[in-house]
C-alpha cells in the first residue's frame, strides 16, 4: 500500500498527523483534546485504537494536549527525547513507564517497516525536534515551529515526496497585527516561527524532482490567510523560475480543526 498521511490539525489551536505503511501507523503530536483526536480519526477513516505510537516533536501544548490521556485510554506507547520528556510529564499526567520511550534528536529509529529521522529545529522549547519518515524509497518530511531554516535542515527535507511545511505568518500582517510588541518579536525572532516569505525561498533550496505536495502548515489565525500564504509560495517559486504545475508540485493547504484527506504515496 506504500505510505500514506493526514495533517489531522494544524495552527496555534493543536497540531497532530498521521501517517501509515501496511504494518505501521503514528501519531506525530496530538495538540487537541483526546475527543477531538478521536472525531478527527473518524474523519479519516481509521481507529485511533489501532496507533503504534505517539510520537511528540516538543512540549508546547499544542502539541501535547492530548497525548497523556490518549496513552492511558488506548494504551498507546509515546516517544520523546529525554529533555522534552522531562518538561512535559506533568502536563501529560500519569503513564506508565511501560509506554514511555527515549528516541532523541539526529537519530533514525526503525518502526517495524517504517524509518523515522529525527532532526533539531530551532524554536523556544526545551529541545524541538522534528520527523522524516522513509519507506519503500518514499519520503515524508515534518518541519513547523522553526525560527529559522537552517542548511542542514534543508538537507535532511530536500526531495521529499511530501513536505508539510511551515508558513506561520505574514509578515505585515504580524507587524499592524494586535499582538504586543513583545509576543511579535517572540515569533519574529531566531527562536520563533518562520514567515510565508521565509517559507517560499527555504523551499526553493527543498523541494526536488521527486517533490509532489507541499503542505503549508501551522498558519497563524490571526496574522496569516491561506491565500495569502499559497500565493507568496507560488509566486516566490516563480521568480526563481519554478512553475508548480509544470513540475507537478501541488501546494495544498491545512486546517486547525479538518483534516486534510489521506493522501497515498505509490
Amino acid at each position: 500500500m506504500g505510505m500514506a498521511f493526514s495533517v489531522l490539525a494544524s495552527g496555534s489551536t493543536g497540531n497532530a498527523m498521521y501517517v501509515e505503511t501496511s504494518k505501521t501507523r503514528l501519531l506525530i503530536d496530538a495538540g487537541l483534546t483526546g475527543k477531538k483526536i478521536e472525531k478527527m480519526f473518524a474523519q479519516i477513516d481509521r481507529s485511533i485504537a489501532d496507533i503504534d505510537g505517539v510520537l511528540v516533536t516538543h512540549e508546547h501544548s499544542d502539541h501535547v494536549k492530548g497525548v497523556g490521556v490518549l496513552a492511558r485510554k488506548y494504551q498507546i506507547p509515546v516517544y520523546a527525547n529525554e529533555k522534552t520528556w522531562k518538561r512535559m510529564a506533568e502536563d501529560l499526567g500519569p503513564v506508565d513507564t511501560s509506554q514511555c520511550f527515549h528516541i532523541e534528536t539526529g537519530g533514525v529509529y526503525p518502526f517495524s517497516d517504517l524509518d523515522v529521522e529525527t532532526f533539531a529545529v530551532s524554536h523556544d522549547a526545551v529541545d524541538p525536534m522534528f520527523f522524516v519518515f522513509h519507506h519503500e524509497n518514499k519520503k515524508i518530511a515534518l518541519a513547523t515551529d522553526m525560527g529559522y531554516v537552517s542548511q542542514h535542515i534543508k538537507g535532511v527535507l530536500a526531495d521529499a515526496d511530501a513536505l508539510i511545511f511551515e508558513a506561520n505568518h505574514d509578515m505585515n500582517m504580524l507587524r499592524m497585527g494586535r499582538y504586543p510588541w513583545n509576543v511579535k518579536r517572540r515569533i519574529l525572532g531566531d527562536t520563533g516561527h518562520v514567515s510565508n516569505d521565509d517559507a517560499a525561498k527555504a523551499l526553493t533550496s527543498i523541494i526536488g524532482d521527486r517533490t509532489r505536495y507541499v503542505y503549508l502548515a501551522h498558519l497563524s489565525q490571526d496574522n496569516n490567510l491561506k491565500q495569502l500564504a499559497r500565493m507568496t509560495v507560488e509566486q516566490t517559486l516563480g521568480t526563481y523560475e519554478f512553475d508548480c504545475t509544470t513540475n507537478g508540485v501541488q501546494i495544498r493547504d491545512t486546517d486547525p480543526y479538518m483534516p486534510t484527506p489521506i493522501q497515498k504515496l505509490m
